[in-house]
């Protein structure tokens, strides 16, 4: 096991609503190993980027709340910084590359204006340093003709250029841990490869560790070292990308491993899929969350939730491998 950029412990983030009390993530541990990549997987609704929201320090309050847990960067709780404390974090410490670049971008302001507000801002560098800075941090991420691109809007750039530029905003001071939350969905296949490419690339040019949030399993295969998948808010399996790839083992995961299109699969077949739907977090079922859409239910898992427990070299909540429960379930 090698050194640990970030550690969460029993991270548990909470909102508000007209429907009651929704518990976004819930209780969820895992860490971040220095100069590696933890794949995040699993459906819209997960808690997958409210989690990331958290580490950030940027979840909304009211009506969102951090209820409990540490947050560990650096051996530091992320948790007990004040908002300026992680003003300065944010950006120069840890980094974020969100979904949709056109809505990170600021439409009103050329790129190489939001470039050097960045590097003034952590860098302390004069306009010109940071104009000289930003430019070849477009050349990095192979943004053709950089310096034109600088004095450009965010329109005049295609998606997956526009997504280059975030990764150039995000990468210029020099991030220890750069989040990716679903950095491709909006693009183009071919353009996907790129970025994934360039973002593993930069990975190990600078020895940056990245936290890779997807519902697809084909970019985790790309770039992860490690996989968690996460299942209405809790942590449902935790093992390396091999471990994931070769024997699932959680039935959440198998099921996510079985909609995937085989090469060498009868074409005549339809694809699988996991009946049902997330359950919604202001109405979870009281056993396993799982339980309703899952092909192996047992009657223990329609009323306690298993603890996640280590089972052939991983972690796994599941009954096909434990005997223990939690007490507080989904409360």
């Amino acid at each position: 096991m090698g050194e640990k950029i970030l550690e969460v412990q029993g991270l548990k983030t909470y909102f508000h609503t007209d429907a009651g009390l929704s518990r976004a993530v819930n209780n969820v541990s895992f860490s971040v190993e220095k100069g590696k990549t933890l794949g995040i997987v699993g459906e819209s609704g997960c808690g997958k980027s409210i989690t990331s929201l958290s580490i950030m320090g940027l979840v909304q309050t009211p009506p969102g709340e951090i209820a409990g847990g540490k947050i560990l960067f650096d051996g530091e709780d992320l948790l007990k910084k004040s908002d300026d404390e992680m003003r300065t974090i944010r950006g120069k410490k840890i980094a974020m590359i969100f979904q949709e670049p056109m809505t990170s971008l600021n439409p009103v302001f050329t790129i190489g204006q939001q470039l050097i507000e960045t590097l003034m801002l952590h860098e302390k560098l004069t306009k010109q340093q940071a104009r000289e800075k930003g430019i070849e941090m477009l050349k990095l991420v192979k943004i053709p003709l950089a310096e034109k691109r600088f004095d450009e809007y965010p329109h005049q750039l295609s998606g997956g250029m526009r997504q280059r530029v975030m990764i150039a905003m995000s990468l210029c001071c020099s991030p220890e841990l750069l989040i990716c939350d679903e950095p491709t969905t909006a693009l183009d296949v071919t353009i996907q490869a790129q970025i994934l490419d360039l973002i593993n690339e930069l990975k190990e040019q600078t020895g940056t560790s990245v936290m890779m949030i997807t519902h697809d399993l084909g970019v985790i295969a790309e770039v992860a070292d490690d996989v968690m998948v996460m299942y209405a808010g809790k942590v449902v399996e935790h093992a390396t990308c091999d471990q994931i790839f070769e024997k699932p083992m959680h039935p959440y995961t198998h099921g996510l491993m079985n909609c995937i299109p085989k090469l060498d699969g009868d074409d005549s077949q339809e694809l699988s899929v996991i009946e049902g739907m997330v359950p919604s977090f202001d109405d979870m079922p009281k056993g396993c969350a799982f339980c309703p859409r899952c092909p192996e239910a047992m009657d223990i898992c329609k009323g306690k939730m298993p603890k996640l427990s280590e089972a052939e070299g991983r972690m796994v909540r599941c009954f096909k491998y434990t005997e223990e429960w939690e007490e507080d379930g989904n409360e």
